[in-house]
């Protein structure tokens, strides 16, 4: 077998004729700048035999929300220094119950720049009163009182404040610890007491027809307790890419005849593909495992997702005399135990992002392949007021827990009442019944015109 000859090699640039003309496909490349040389103060010793290894890369710090004002304990009043201190619900105030002045602590949005800078977003950053919980920690925190010296016990999972029992002075959980009692900020109750009660009121009359007879003869509304509910509010940039098929509408007809009659349609297959860039602000779900689980069989706490959203915007930086004459509940989930959560909640919004550019395809679209980059996300932690009326109702054998929950900022009520189910059952039948009774003569009528 002979062998070709072996192909010449181009002529060098310049070389016989001039140079050879690009081709149209060919793509210019810049060449790589050099790397400045090293400084010699950035240079780091390697570590000897025994010695831990260096950590070089060091991940983004994320803010510090520590009121350093209160990490004492002992809140005072910036007029009087009383310790005498509430929250006066009628404008989210702090209120001196000694010379009466009010104040509120600083709003965390712009002390910490919260709604700036969302685009730049790189990696996690986890701001201080968010950090993860250790176990290890305990729920229980001495405190030693300012004014005598004393040393005060409280029990994070039941109270953040007490009084020294020697002086009288009223001590506040303000200092942040690894165990989800004490969060970055603090959205205050602007709903006062009354007003919840007669909301609560009114979502049970208007459900009155089919409430359950116990629950009519036991309600009472008065029993509304106010709740400081752990949350996480999250920053994110992202980049959603979706890809799938879309159906046009062509033609539309009909086949048969009588009752055999159908409509079919005819469409245009079309590939479709959408990419975003979304900027997320204040996205707003529950810290708490307790809450977050969806349990339908044995309580309705679901219900206090819909009575989002809260003007987070307004959440002040924490003091624990906000949460003074409520109750609260302490977070028990860290960042990562929260991220499948809010990788769905991003993906859902990324959706949402590209619904309007869908007009066209009347048909609908159905999403074949759906990706996520979450290039960034920053994560507060905070306690929202919610107003909450419980009920618990046993019928045969099984007891649940309903809910009616309002909104302690903007009055947004919902929840769930027993239901007399005879009473349901009856009224359903009555009303298939009578539908019955009207429609069929009806239908029976229209059949006889048609053989005509």
């Amino acid at each position: 077998m002979t062998m070709p000859p072996p192909q010449a090699p181009p002529p060098p640039e310049g070389a016989g004729g001039g140079a050879a003309a690009p081709d149209a496909r060919a793509v210019p490349v810049v060449p790589r700048r050099p790397l400045p040389p090293p400084r010699p103060e950035d240079r780091q010793r390697a570590p000897g035999p025994g010695e831990p290894p260096v950590e070089l890369a060091v991940p983004p710090a994320g803010p510090r929300t520590q009121n350093a004002r209160l990490q004492d304990g002992i809140n005072r009043c910036p007029r009087c220094g009383s310790t005498d201190i509430r929250l006066k619900v009628e404008g989210g105030l702090l209120r001196c119950g000694y010379c009466r002045n009010e104040w509120s602590e600083a709003r965390v949005e712009e002390r910490l720049g919260l709604g700036e800078g969302i685009r730049d977003l790189r990696g996690t950053l986890v701001a201080s009163g968010a950090q993860d919980i250790d176990a290890a920690v305990d729920t229980s925190l001495t405190i030693e009182c300012a004014g005598c010296g004393a040393e005060v016990v409280i029990d994070t999972d039941d109270a953040m404040s007490a009084r020294c029992h020697w002086c009288r002075q009223r001590l506040d959980v303000n200092r942040q610890i690894p165990n989800g009692a004490v969060p970055d900020a603090v959205l205050p109750f602007a709903l006062p007491h009354a007003e919840a009660v007669e909301r609560i009121r009114a979502f049970a009359h208007a459900r009155r027809t089919f409430a359950h007879a116990r629950f009519k003869a036991e309600f009472q509304p008065e029993n509304v307790v106010g709740v400081y509910l752990p949350y996480m509010v999250v920053d994110a940039q992202i980049s959603t890419r979706l890809e799938g098929v879309g159906e046009v509408e062509t033609r539309r007809y009909t086949r048969g005849t009588k009752s055999n009659r159908r409509t079919y349609y005819d469409a245009d297959v079309v590939r479709v593909r959408r990419a975003v860039d979304v900027t997320v602000d204040d996205l707003t779900f529950e810290s708490s495992a307790q809450r977050s689980n969806l349990d339908v069989h044995r309580s309705t706490n679901n219900i206090v997702n819909s009575i989002l959203p809260f003007d987070t915007k307004n959440a002040v930086t924490w003091n624990a005399a906000y949460l003074a004459g409520f109750t609260s509940e302490r977070r028990d989930q860290d960042v990562q135990a929260m991220h499948p959560r809010l990788e769905d909640q991003l993906l859902s919004i990324g959706r949402s992002q590209v619904r309007a550019s869908l007009g066209a395809y009347d048909r609908g679209v159905r999403w074949e392949t759906e990706a996520l980059d979450v290039h960034g996300t920053r994560w507060v932690a905070m306690y929202l007021p919610v107003w909450l009326y419980s009920y618990h109702h046993v019928e045969g054998g099984v007891g649940m827990v309903h809910y009616v929950a309002v909104n302690g900022r903007t009055g947004e009520t919902m929840g769930s009442i027993p239901l007399a189910k005879g009473r349901l059952l009856a009224v359903a039948i009555g009303v298939g019944a009578l539908v019955e009774a009207i429609v069929l003569p009806l239908v029976a009528l229209g059949v006889l015109s048609w053989g005509r």
